[in-house]
């Protein structure tokens, strides 16, 4: 198993990994290193079509870029063991779901979602895929969240608000009615810029 991505974020999911007791062999890099967290990194040439594989970089965009150019790979789920997560989820592939998070019932996660550190998604929300609901965000019931959005760090969505695609919420923002695709909102109540 090989985490892509050699920086902050892939030692997060490195942590998981360790605290599941889950051997990892290395990390992929784009930048020439040899080392990190005391783990081989690989170049992209290395990834064999057997690796299974979760991509360690935050950024939606580049982490889709990344899966759609990796073409038969097995991605694989990261779940640390002090996260709450409902048996009624349903999680697609290559997910991270860091410390403290909780995920509530009946909630459906894309492929290429991370839910991070201490943030919360209530019952019944159906979450796209490449999605990153950042540290202490709050989704309350019933929120459906777009493709490649982004849920800033103690954000509040208000239930069975719709989130559209390639969205940003600003950090702290309260959200209290629709966000359309393709926009950015911040403040309280979040106002579109």
């Amino acid at each position: 198993m090989k985490i892509y991505g050699a920086s902050g974020h892939g030692a997060v999911i490195l942590d998981i990994f360790v605290n599941n007791d889950i051997d990892v062999e290395g990390f992929i890099d784009d930048k020439p290193l040899t080392e990190y967290k005391s783990l081989p990194v690989y170049s992209r040439e290395d990834i064999k079509s057997n690796d299974e594989l979760i991509i360690g970089i935050g950024d939606n965009g580049i982490r889709k870029k990344l899966v759609l150019s990796l073409e038969h790979i097995q991605f694989i789920n990261a779940i640390h063991p002090r996260s709450v997560v409902s048996a009624n989820v349903n999680i697609g592939v290559g997910c991270a779901v860091m410390a403290g998070a909780v995920i509530n019932t009946s909630t459906v996660l894309g492929n290429h979602v991370i839910v991070n550190t201490r943030s919360s998604i209530d019952h019944d929300c159906i979450v796209g895929d490449f999605v990153h609901v950042s540290p202490g965000s709050t989704v309350c019931g019933g929120v459906i969240i777009g493709e490649g959005s982004q849920i800033g760090a103690g954000a509040i969505i208000l239930p069975n608000l719709r989130i559209g695609s390639n969205v940003i919420i600003g950090a702290g923002a309260v959200v209290t009615k629709d966000i359309p695709d393709n926009s950015r909102a911040i403040g309280i109540p979040a106002r579109l810029i």
